[in-house]
């Protein structure tokens, strides 16, 4: 089971969300909206899915890593190596 399962219809909304905020960013570019307010709304799409990487790190280590790491040592380290990973990729991005 994964980590964000107990959250998934929260997250499945605010990605709906988000889906919707790309689509009316591409609606803007297609009607020649004024550039500033293209980015503005850029900038609120990459908020809000910062947010829900957030919300997915916090149930990763939650769950997956703390699991893990009852497991075993080996799986736990296993586990957060894995998860510092994925937030440097997140950093970078």
């Amino acid at each position: 089971m994964a980590g964000y399962t107990g959250s998934k219809e929260d997250y499945l909304k605010r990605l709906r969300r988000v889906e919707g905020q790309v689509r009316g960013i591409a609606r803007m570019v297609d009607e020649d909206t004024y550039c500033i307010d293209v980015l503005t709304q850029i900038s609120a799409v990459t908020k809000a899915l910062q947010a829900v990487s957030i919300g997915l790190v916090e149930d990763h280590l939650g769950h997956c890593v703390v699991h893990a790491a009852q497991s075993s040592d080996e799986e736990g380290q296993a586990k957060v190596r894995e998860a510092a990973d994925a937030i440097a990729r997140l950093v970078r991005s």
